[in-house]
């Protein structure tokens, strides 16, 4: 397969965040690699160079691999996909926000912002994700919050909100300190919860804004080069400290749902995210199939016509084993009750489950009759 990837221009200004090295690369051909050149063999157990690494189907939330993907670890410039979506939730987006003294002279990869210099709020959102800048966030962060410290009590209470409860913030850019952590899993639930947002999906998934679409003070270049390198690539954040080493967190469209992948001191980055990617799209078929299906499938198609019709989305491995349990009543049925569940095992281990709920009201026997029946 030979991917063809539309850039702006030639020459991509690519930097990464703090400590890094300035990279100023030309857009060559070997940066439109061929997603095939990074094979996996999906017959072993993929193991990268990542302290930290994990997939999921941003779709169903469903876990498709990982590699010590729970541990706390410091997580750098991702920390400024929660910043973000504060600023999503909270802010006018189009409010002008004037750029204070410590925004401008915070350290640390920046857009450049001078002080006293008026912003909208949706610019600082576009300075923040394509540029990384710590600017934009402080700016952002003392906007809605009044100070740093009340805008981390937001960031926490945001993030607990959306279930990420693993994490803590003590800044909106992530530089390194003591109280501020996370982990792949988290960062992967978040980053899927903010990709259902259409402003969201455009400031972390477009390549180029110019300074005439929505009237800012310039044009914006995104750094992240994982958005030439995977066709459907759509987001999301890279980040780079001394304490967390090279981080990113990817999106990619692939078959009507985004994979999302969050690699965390990885020094090679870019290529593990593909092999990442090639290597949970080769090992899973992803499947869009009504729980009424299902059970035709198995032979209960009298159940089906008894139970509220879901749509189920999954992850389904060549080993992966589809079980349908019927539970015992002891009752007569009502609307509502839970009548059994779809369970989608690896092995032993259930990954997935779902449940069956009556649409209907029955007694005891009758439901007995479609069960034993089977029809």
């Amino acid at each position: 397969m030979t991917t063809v990837c539309n850039v702006y221009t030639a020459e991509a200004f690519i930097e990464d965040d703090i400590d890094m090295d300035d990279e100023t690369v030309e857009m060559l051909d070997e940066d439109f690699i061929d997603i095939d050149g990074n094979k996996v063999d999906k017959k072993l157990p993929l193991r990268v160079s990542a302290r930290n690494a994990i997939a999921i189907d941003g779709k169903s939330m469903e876990v498709l691999w990982g590699q010590k993907g729970y541990e706390i670890v410091p997580m750098a410039s991702t920390t400024k996909i929660l910043t973000s979506l504060i600023a999503i939730n909270y802010g006018d987006l189009d409010r002008k926000v004037t750029i204070s003294k410590n925004a401008s002279s915070i350290r640390g990869s920046t857009v450049g912002y001078k002080a006293g210099e008026e912003v909208t709020m949706r610019e600082l959102l576009f300075g923040l994700m394509f540029r990384s800048g710590n600017d934009a966030a402080i700016a952002i962060a003392e906007d809605i919050g009044g100070s740093i410290d009340n805008f981390s009590n937001i960031m926490n209470d945001f993030a607990r909100s959306l279930g990420i409860i693993d994490s803590h913030f003590e800044s909106p850019h992530g530089l390194d300190s003591a109280k501020h952590y996370s982990s792949a899993y988290d960062l992967a639930i978040l980053t899927a919860k903010g990709m259902e947002s259409d402003i969201f999906r455009e400031i972390v998934g477009e390549k180029v804004i110019y300074k005439d679409k929505y009237n800012f003070t310039r044009d914006y270049q995104n750094i992240n080069k994982i958005l030439y390198r995977i066709p459907g690539a759509n987001g999301v954040k890279t980040g780079y400290t001394g304490g967390a080493g090279k981080c990113l967190v990817s999106s990619v469209n692939y078959n009507d749902r985004n994979i999302i992948i969050v690699v965390l001191n990885c020094p090679d980055r870019w290529n593990v995210t593909e092999k990442i990617f090639n290597y949970v799209t080769s090992c899973n078929t992803f499947m869009d199939i009504s729980n009424k299906e299902i059970l035709e499938k198995e032979n209960l198609a009298g159940l089906g016509k008894i139970i509220e019709e879901e749509d189920i989305t999954y992850g389904y491995k060549e080993k992966d084993i589809v079980e349908v349990e019927v539970f015992n009543r002891y009752s007569d049925v009502e609307s509502g009750d839970i009548l059994g569940k779809i369970s989608i095992k690896e092995e032993e281990y259930e990954k997935d489950k779902f449940p069956l709920i009556s649409n209907i009201n029955m007694s005891k026997e009758e439901f007995e009759n479609i069960i034993f029946s089977k029809e």
